[in-house]
């Protein structure tokens, strides 16, 4: 363990030492880079996915928090490659997602359903970084991994490897390439340090390079780097528009939930605890708000909707001060690649591997198939190939993340693979009339714990959505997202759009037919039910 320390900050330290000289020596590293990927042409592909990070908090998509909280860099991908504003994912859970994403499979194929007693993603099965290895790529995975089990397909891993695999803000515990290591310092700032380290070892090399750079933040509990704490102490955050949501026409479903700012526990909030407390009862009393019946009402506060008001202002500003540490290392790697002539034959992927609520709809946290959890981040550049600026409405599901990373490759998956998604390459370097999906699928499974969020399958086309809720009720939604873009109004039983609803139940019998979740309600149940086993 000793020896692990010695080694891993030794890395560290070249990457401070590697990267500063490559400010003075540019010119040079340009010249050897262009070398070397002249040997094979092929791009590199670097995909930065942080966790939870929603398209509200990235001014490239909304200006609600841009005023105090801009992320210019990560703009940056967007206003010098490609916007996408239609991309969703197929589970709204971190695990299930990123599951999701490395073999282009829904859960109900790679079996990876939720977070809570999820048990582990199988390793055996195929994915796209082994792909990518096997056809000759360097490859490395840096962050936030959350499946359980040793990545597969690297040349070189780093990833959070504390019990459950969330990793921690501060002093985080990895899987350093198999021997577990505690490093000192703030999360976001090590894993980019680290992958930075990482590309400065390969940029000369002769084979193109895939880097998975997962961030942990901004996921709960929201701890901002030192220099970013308390920040606009004495500003009030604006509200999303639904906010004071009364919840009314969808009362079962999104009124029954424990993930409004009710729901805030101490720890969220960094309250300080009495003296005295240890073990279970510390952490009894961190966890205070989680469960119904734990409301608790902040200082000064004497009204539930000054609590309300109080608690979400904490809670946005420390989750914003977290992406800004998120913003200001995509600019490092952007730079990077521009000081080490790599940018022109780079892929940056910007995104993460879910929606979130941001006060929306009184909530926090995701797993509705509503937008602000269902819709995700997708920002590209790959200077060799895509036009800047450019903005896409094209309906992508987190599916196809995979067959286009390897199509940009020149790879097919094998037959074998099972995989669902398709490359979506060619809508990317604007071919036009590109056959294509009518409507993304949904599928929710985990309940009660955590939130308290029935359990729903759906699908999107470009105006319409319709949703099953099935575990303890039956309840079904649907909305006309031209007229009701916050869907507000649960449309269901409105005659106006009785063809309409007809056509798409039918439709998405058709789609989950076409996906393989064809299991009966009851089925569906039992997955929810059962038991897999713990993350780690």
């Amino acid at each position: 363990m000793k020896r692990t320390k010695q080694i891993i900050f030794s890395f560290l330290l070249a990457s401070a030492a590697l990267f500063s000289f490559s400010v003075l020596m540019t010119s040079c590293h340009s010249t050897t880079a262009k070398k070397a990927q002249a040997k094979d042409s092929r791009p590199n592909i670097i995909y930065i996915m942080a966790d939870d990070h929603t398209t509200q908090a990235i001014s490239a998509y909304n200006k609600r928090y841009a005023k105090y909280f801009p992320t210019p860099n990560i703009d940056r991908i967007a206003k010098e490659g490609i916007r996408f504003d239609r991309v969703y994912c197929a589970n709204s859970l971190c695990g299930p997602s990123r599951a999701t994403i490395i073999t282009g499979k829904y859960s109900n194929e790679n079996h990876y359903y939720k977070n809570e007693h999820g048990g582990h993603f199988d390793p055996n099965q195929w994915t796209y970084p082994q792909e990518m290895q096997k056809h000759g790529y360097t490859t490395a995975m840096f962050g936030k991994w959350h499946l359980g089990t040793v990545p597969r397909g690297f040349d070189f891993f780093m990833y959070h490897d504390n019990p459950g695999q969330q990793g921690t803000y501060w002093n985080p515990l990895y899987n350093y390439n198999g021997k577990k290591v505690v490093i000192k310092g703030y999360a976001t700032n090590i894993t980019a340090d680290s992958a930075l380290a990482w590309l400065n070892r390969v940029k000369d090399g002769k084979k193109p390079f895939l880097l998975l750079l997962h961030f942990k933040a901004p996921h709960r509990n929201w701890f901002p780097d030192k220099k970013y704490q308390n920040m606009y102490p004495n500003v009030e955050m604006p509200y999303p528009p639904t906010f004071n949501d009364n919840y009314k026409t969808r009362e079962k479903t999104a009124g029954n939930t424990w993930m409004t700012m009710d729901f805030l526990n101490h720890k969220d909030m960094k309250l300080k605890p009495p003296k005295g407390l240890k073990g279970k009862a510390l952490h009894e009393w961190y966890s205070y708000g989680n469960k119904p019946g734990q409301d608790w009402m902040p200082p000064g506060c004497k009204t539930e909707q000054e609590a309300r008001k109080w608690k979400y202002q904490r809670f946005i500003k420390d989750y914003l001060a977290c992406v800004k540490s998120v913003d200001d290392k995509v600019g490092d790697v952007l730079n990077f690649l521009d000081k080490n002539g790599l940018a022109k034959n780079t892929i940056v992927v910007y995104t993460s591997d879910q929606g979130f609520y941001l006060g929306d709809h009184g909530f926090f946290d995701k797993r509705f198939i509503y937008e602000p959890s269902f819709r995700m981040p997708f920002l590209m550049r790959y200077p060799a190939k895509l036009k800047a600026g450019q903005v896409d409405s094209t309906l992508i599901s987190n599916v196809d993340f995979a067959p286009t990373f390897l199509d940009f490759a020149g790879i097919k998956p094998p037959a074998n693979a099972g995989v669902q998604g398709r490359s979506f390459k060619d809508i990317i370097e604007g071919k036009k009339n590109v056959p294509w999906r009518k409507a993304v699928y949904y599928h929710y499974y985990e309940f009660p714990w955590w939130h308290h969020v029935e359990p729903h399958y759906g699908m999107r086309t470009k105006r319409y959505k319709i949703a099953h809720f099935y575990y303890d009720i039956d309840v079904w939604e649907f909305y006309d997202l031209k007229k009701d873009p916050d869907e507000l109004h649960n449309a269901i039983n409105d005659p106006q759009y009785a063809d309409i609803i007809a056509k798409m139940k039918k439709q998405l019998k058709a789609l989950m037919k076409q996906v393989k979740d064809t299991g009966s309600l009851q089925q569906f149940r039992e997955i929810t039910d059962k038991d897999f086993g713990k993350l780690n």
